[in-house]
């Protein structure tokens, strides 16, 4: 019988709720008619469920504990993330309660070497980076999944079997009142880097772990220092190694180096010992103020993957799938790009109206992004932590080379998680079109927001689903671009079509919404011609382009992103 901690956890700033255990409907002999379940209660589970029900999937979040994760963890958000957070209706307590920055400086024995400005265009809603810690994160996450008609978060309901065939998942899930079986359609597996469902299906992952272990404390301080990050290379305390130090909502301030060579996680951790080392970062800032504990773990860094994200009827997603380094803030961003590329898939597949083969794309897209991260986080672990001797003596060679000379400092850039492109994705069409594009968006890639207004932004204005994004010009709204977008409204699945017009016209009937482009900006950043078109999946990647195109080659072209067509079949 699974017994979770009924007890909150300690926080100095944060206040645990503890989530009641409910008897679900199954103990009672009642059959489930959710198409999917999700089994963590982390932030990509739960952007899991939100995804799959904004596209109408009804689906059961099974989480073992009571309440939200233990301690800050997944601190920073890219502005990917939080557009997806956007897409996905849940991004305003975030803006509201984090800390939006741009900039990371580096220092070397205690001398300013490199300043990182992270690139911010006026056509950006959100700053690069956002920090804020993931008690928050998943609350916010939470509320926003229980207000949800189609989502059931269960709590305290642990998975320990799990068996699938052509047609179904059957799970066995132990409860504080005893076991049930649970059969579903579908299976999502966000439970994290020791996740239960891979060991369960006996499923490795490739790659590799580097020794050592990195501390992570989080104190509140009264510190006078601005929201950026901050990194120390070669401390006097801790030589050869590096400290990052990065501000928190609520006067919460994360402290993050290097366990010393020869000391376990537990010695580090260690109260004394931990303490020193606050005294002796703080004084390294010149802020020696008193301050107080609040967490403290030891995490790995891994560049690890699983070969295939899609077992059956089982996908993969977050640190279930992969296992990347913290460094560049990649593991709950790039986990939250699987979910927000695996939703819209999966609810197409659950609701018949594309084949399961569409999630091999997903498998595809994601596992080849995977890999390159894990090919750039290394070069970012192999610097902050180097493996042999011989990578030592480089980085100590590249970290004095920068006291005096400036042709080494990029070496010092953390290669932050960014947007993949899925530029050779079997979902992408129309490739001679895509030449005659000088610039733009390419097919693969997301596209890029727009400001409207002060605070009016262009994916303010997307809706769920395929984008038509139509470059109307000075094009009037008759003749044979009006007969299209009449033609696009009953396409399935839905096509909201956005027309970008230089002058205000009546598009009524013709478009879901229109942009006025009296200048031509938002033409010019597309490098798009008075007639051309994007198609845009509901993950805001392009799939196709044309600076004139057909209904014929718009439903083609909706087809291969469906999986229902084959490119180069019209």
């Amino acid at each position: 019988m699974h017994l979770p901690e009924s007890e909150p956890r300690s926080s100095i700033y944060y206040r645990y709720d503890v989530h009641p255990f409910r008897r679900p409907p199954e103990m009672s002999g009642q059959a489930s008619d959710a198409a999917a379940v999700v089994v963590g209660a982390g932030p990509i589970g739960l952007v899991s469920a939100i995804n799959l029900a904004r596209f109408g999937v009804r689906c059961i979040v099974l989480e073992q504990e009571l309440q939200v994760s233990h301690g800050s963890r997944a601190l920073a958000l890219t502005r990917r993330s939080m557009e997806i957070l956007q897409q996905a209706g849940v991004a305003a307590p975030f803006l509201a309660k984090g800390l939006q920055w741009n900039t990371g400086r580096t220092f070397f024995r205690g001398k300013e070497v490199y300043e990182m400005l992270l690139p911010h265009d006026p056509d950006d809603r959100f700053q690069p980076m956002l920090n804020l810690q993931q008690q928050y994160i998943e609350q916010y996450l939470v509320e926003a999944a229980q207000a949800h008609p189609l989502i059931d978060v269960r709590w305290g309901q642990k998975l320990v079997g799990l068996d699938q065939d052509a047609e179904h998942v059957t799970l066995r899930v132990d409860t504080p009142e005893g076991e049930y079986d649970l059969v579903t359609d579908w299976l999502v597996a966000a439970d994290g880097g020791r996740s239960a469902v891979r060991q369960m299906m006996g499923l490795r992952m490739e790659g590799r772990a580097y020794a050592g272990g990195f501390v992570i404390m989080d104190i509140r301080a009264d510190l006078d220092l601005p929201t950026e990050r901050l990194c120390f290379f070669d401390p006097d305390w801790n030589p050869g190694a590096n400290v990052l130090v990065h501000r928190e909502p609520e006067g919460i301030w994360r402290l993050d180096y290097r366990v010393p060579e020869g000391e376990t996680a537990e010695q580090a951790l260690e109260p004394e010992r931990a303490a020193a080392r606050i005294d002796r970062i703080l004084e390294m800032v010149g802020q020696k103020v008193p301050w107080e504990l609040d967490w403290a773990t030891v995490y790995s860094a891994s560049t690890l993957t699983l070969a295939n994200y899609v077992h059956g009827r089982v996908a993969f997603v977050g640190d279930a799938a992969h296992l990347l380094p913290i460094f560049g803030v990649r593991g709950a961003n790039t986990g939250l790009q699987d979910c927000e590329n695996l939703a819209w898939k999966l609810a197409l597949v659950t609701q018949g109206r594309a084949p399961r083969s569409l999630l091999e794309s997903y498998s595809t897209e994601r596992v080849r992004a995977a890999r390159e991260i894990c090919e750039e986080a290394g070069k970012s672990t192999r610097f902050m932590t180097p493996p042999t001797q011989g990578y030592r003596i480089m980085r100590d060679a590249v970290l004095s080379f920068t006291l005096s000379e400036d042709f080494p400092k990029d070496l010092l850039h953390w290669r932050t998680s960014r947007p993949h492109a899925y530029s050779d994705s079997a979902l992408n069409s129309f490739a001679a079109q895509d030449g005659q594009f000088a610039g733009g968006i390419r097919p693969g890639e997301t596209i890029s927001n727009m400001r409207l207004g002060s605070d009016d932004f262009l994916f303010d204005h997307l809706a769920t689903g395929f984008q038509l994004l139509f470059f109307a010009g000075a094009l009037p709204p008759r003749g044979a671009a009006a007969e299209m977008l009449k033609v696009a409204a009953d396409m399935q699945p839905r096509v909201n079509r956005v027309v970008i017009a230089d002058t205000p016209s009546d598009w009524t009937g013709l478009a879901d919404f229109v942009v006025i482009d009296a200048g031509g900006r938002i033409a010019r950043k597309y490098a798009a011609h008075d007639g051309a078109g994007y198609l845009v999946r509901p993950d805001l990647h392009v799939c196709a382009r044309w600076q004139r195109f057909t209904e014929a080659e718009l439903r083609h072209a909706l087809g291969v992103a469906c999986g229902t067509a084959m490119e180069g079949a019209i």
